[in-house]
């Protein structure tokens, strides 16, 4: 684990600790009020994990502050999968300007490098991207693999999966837990769903440009 992972986990858990501590002396839980059963068969008071039936302003406060945390370590996961995880090496790139620039090249050559290369032998201009202040710097395509294919599929069923869940336990019991854990899975496969797009399916670009400071 790298040094600047646990230097920012233990500041974490520095503030964490005493707001949790302090959250803890709040408001008492109060009494819980259950459906009469011989009226509704709903049951919104069963889960699968035993909860308080009242938090505190001060519980909220902390348990939003760790929800927002856990939110950006997830889209910093993301980031990096869809810009690391599947896309080739610097080595394998078509197009790959160490130094951000065309040094000792004419308008002809660039047009040229600004070209990628398709599986199937084909050319894609970008010449769109190009300007006479904007330059391609790196260009990887899309790998489009099976692997892809496979994922997103996958996902598409858990989704699918994820919201008949919820729509059924709408039409009966109705248990609040319940209905957060699969609008839980339902968002968070969409989302993947996204991720698996862009990772495989999209092209990656870099672009350089000069700026007036």
């Amino acid at each position: 684990m790298r040094r600047e992972t646990v230097v920012i986990g233990v500041l974490v858990a520095v503030v964490l600790l005493p707001m949790w501590y302090v959250a803890l002396h709040g408001e008492p839980a109060s009494e819980e009020i259950a459906i009469d059963g011989s009226v509704s068969e709903i049951r919104p008071l069963d889960g699968p994990v035993d909860a308080p039936n009242k938090l505190s302003p001060s519980q909220v406060g902390v348990i939003v502050w760790v929800a927002l945390f856990g939110l950006y370590g997830l889209l910093v996961g993301a980031h990096r999968f869809m810009n690391t995880a599947v896309r080739p090496s610097d080595a394998d790139a078509a197009v790959a300007v160490s130094d951000g620039g065309y040094a000792e090249t004419d308008d002809a050559d660039r047009d040229a490098e600004a070209s990628d290369t398709r599986p199937d032998g084909g050319r894609t201009r970008l010449s769109w991207l190009q300007t006479d202040e904007r330059w391609l710097v790196e260009y990887h395509g899309a790998t489009g693999s099976d692997e892809g294919l496979v994922v997103m599929a996958a996902l598409t069923i858990l989704a699918i999966a994820f919201a008949a869940l919820f729509t059924g336990e709408y039409f009966t019991l109705a248990r609040t837990q319940y209905f957060g854990l699969y609008a839980a899975g339902l968002f968070i496969s969409l989302a993947a769903l996204t991720v698996a797009y862009y990772a495989w399916f999209m092209p990656h670009v870099e672009v350089a440009e000069k700026r007036d400071h």
